[in-house]
């Protein structure tokens, strides 16, 4: 059975290294990534250079065991034809003893000569295969650094749009002051005023309140003139009353 507590520090884990991940600077992570692509490349050409001279080293022991070979079948002969070329037999029997041992040499060195070759045909296979699995890395590293510029663009681009996008968000969440007014507020009251006095000029229009007014005007006008004309009467008639005295 799972242990919970470390089943949730993993979880925990993973959820902040995903928080890093999401936070980080996206050209500190080019660079990482670029930094650990040469590594890698780095190891795969070492390891690939230690293949190829293993190869390298074989090939070498191949020629000093071929040059054995050849020294122990000359000396083999050499031995063998003294042997037969010498008269005394004590001096016949020497040569052919000589002439055994160096040929056990000889298989000796004839049998490593023929492992070594076998090892050597692994080893050449394995060589060209490290050599074409650095050669890929090494264009794969290329493509790679040729796409640094372009990411590094890439995060430039996105990072100026994230402040543009932060820049709009703030401004949508200014608050204008309340203790002043606004533009808007003072225009909507000009305009209801204006709208108020016209409505009334045109309610004065429909209900003919400037007739009205011309008619009362009209009227005081006659009245005045009528009690004018009285008043005039009566000093009239006082003066005749008057005369007649």
């Amino acid at each position: 059975m799972a242990n919970p507590f470390s089943k949730g520090w993993k979880y925990m884990m993973s959820s902040f290294d995903q928080k890093i991940d999401e936070n980080a600077d996206p050209k500190v992570q080019i660079q990482q990534a670029v930094q650990a692509a040469k590594e890698q490349h780095q190891q795969i050409s070492e390891h690939a250079a230690e293949i190829i001279g293993h190869k390298s080293q074989l090939e070498m022991q191949m020629d000093r065991l071929v040059k054995s070979q050849q020294d122990y079948q000359s000396q083999t002969q050499r031995a063998l034809e003294l042997a037969d070329a010498a008269e005394d037999p004590q001096k016949a029997a020497e040569y052919n003893q000589a002439a055994e041992v160096v040929a056990s040499q000889l298989v000796a060195v004839e049998q490593e000569l023929e492992d070594v070759k076998q090892q050597y045909a692994a080893a050449e296979q394995a060589a060209a295969q490290a050599k074409s699995q650095q050669q890929q890395s090494e264009a794969r590293l290329k493509e790679q650094l040729a796409q640094v510029s372009q990411l590094e663009a890439q995060a430039d681009q996105a990072a100026m749009q994230e402040k543009n996008a932060q820049a709009i968000e703030s401004m949508n969440q200014l608050n204008p002051d309340d203790s002043v007014p606004t533009l808007d507020s003072v225009r909507a009251k000009i305009e209801k005023r204006y709208a108020d006095a016209l409505g009334a000029q045109e309610l004065q229009h429909a209900t003919g309140g400037d007739r009205i007014s011309e008619i009362k005007a009209a009227g005081n006008d006659m009245k005045a003139t009528a009690r004018l004309d009285a008043i005039r009467a009566d000093i009239k008639k006082k003066k005749e009353l008057e005369s007649g005295d």
